[in-house]
């Protein structure tokens, strides 16, 4: 019978409550969630909260349909299809569909927001997606970089475009958005789903993809 120390009996519980936590924040701040997200900053912080409840709701509801639900059903039927188990997803090999669905998709959804001649700052928010997206596709074809951090950098670098155009002061919330990515950053290094140098590559890809979808594009 091995005895465990209090010592080591706290350590343990002590890595348990990080990996819990390292969970937690992978599920809530997954890439595919910043669109949606970025609509309701939109409006809820700038002046498009004047608009009518049922424009943002059904706006909202298009992202929603769109860039999560249509992508993710139709990733789990393929996946289902095939008989594979959800890790299997992890692999760099096999992460290729899944970007193909989310760029079809969003492209899809930029599309019909484009119908509705919505202004160009409220469809640069799919525009940095679809940059973020695509240029991690290319980049995974030969090597593996973290979808999670390029997600969180893209909201950063919108954030800082989103500034410039609305002339107000992003400080505050860059410092939370800056916060957050570090989290998630150490989050998916510490669930042994990335390296320090992927979590970094993508989170300068997403900082720059968000700032030139969002500011330079429009």
């Amino acid at each position: 019978m091995v005895y465990q120390t209090p010592h080591n009996s706290t350590t343990r519980r002590v890595e348990s409550l990080l990996v819990l936590a390292a969970h937690w924040l992978s599920a809530v701040f997954r890439p595919e969630f910043m669109p949606l997200l970025g609509f309701v900053g939109l409006f809820v912080f700038t002046y498009l909260s004047l608009l009518p409840l049922v424009f943002k709701g059904a706006v909202l509801s298009l992202v929603l349909l769109g860039t999560v639900l249509l992508p993710r059903w139709t990733i789990l039927f393929w996946r289902k299809a095939r008989g594979w188990e959800r890790h299997r997803l992890r692999l760099r090999e096999n992460r290729l569909f899944p970007y193909l669905v989310y760029i079809l998709y969003y492209a899809f959804t930029l599309h019909i927001l484009n119908r509705f001649h919505l202004p160009h700052y409220m469809s640069g928010i799919l525009v940095a997606s679809l940059l973020i997206q695509g240029s991690c596709f290319l980049i995974n074809l030969r090597w593996k970089i973290s979808m999670h951090s390029a997600g969180a950098g893209g909201v950063i670098g919108a954030l800082a475009g989103y500034s410039i155009l609305f002339a107000f002061n992003p400080i505050g919330w860059l410092c939370l958005c800056i916060l957050i990515s570090g989290l998630v950053g150490s989050s998916r290094m510490l669930l042994r789903q990335h390296n320090l140098w992927q979590v970094i590559a993508g989170t300068f890809l997403g900082i720059v993809g968000g700032f030139i979808g969002v500011f330079v594009l429009l």
